[in-house]
């Protein structure tokens, strides 16, 4: 019987391995990804001139020192645009995450936005089957 056990904790961990993140990092990446959405909806008048930002995904580095945020934006930008409106105001949402999370970490993560360009595929795939 502890052979089977021995066995399935090993399956386990190896699909954990294999599945890239770990529960930590999942539960860090989700709780970043809220307060992310609350502190873009807060703030896109002030600092994104009234475009609507949402965050569709954030992947955590193992050690949680790196958080990578895929933001969609509305109306759509160029990845040009995306870099002058997100990038430059980055010390100041790491800054308001850092207010929203300062007690269920000990570090704040680095941020680095990526340009979520999914949906904009999703719809040029539709447009094409329609034809």
């Amino acid at each position: 019987m502890g052979f089977w056990r021995l066995s399935l904790t090993f399956v386990e961990e190896k699909s954990e391995k294999m599945n890239g993140e770990s529960t930590r990092q999942k539960k860090v990446g989700r709780q970043v990804q809220r307060d992310l959405g609350d502190i873009f909806r807060e703030a896109s008048q002030e600092l994104f001139g009234g475009k609507m930002i949402t965050v569709t995904r954030v992947r955590m580095s193992p050690d949680l020192s790196l958080a990578r945020v895929y933001l969609s934006v509305f109306p759509p930008v160029s990845p040009e645009e995306f870099d002058a409106l997100v990038n430059v105001h980055k010390k100041e949402v790491r800054f308001r995450l850092g207010q929203r999370m300062r007690h269920q970490l000990r570090s704040i993560p680095e941020l680095a936005f990526f340009l979520d360009d999914s949906l904009d595929y999703i719809e040029r795939i539709d447009d094409l089957l329609k034809k």
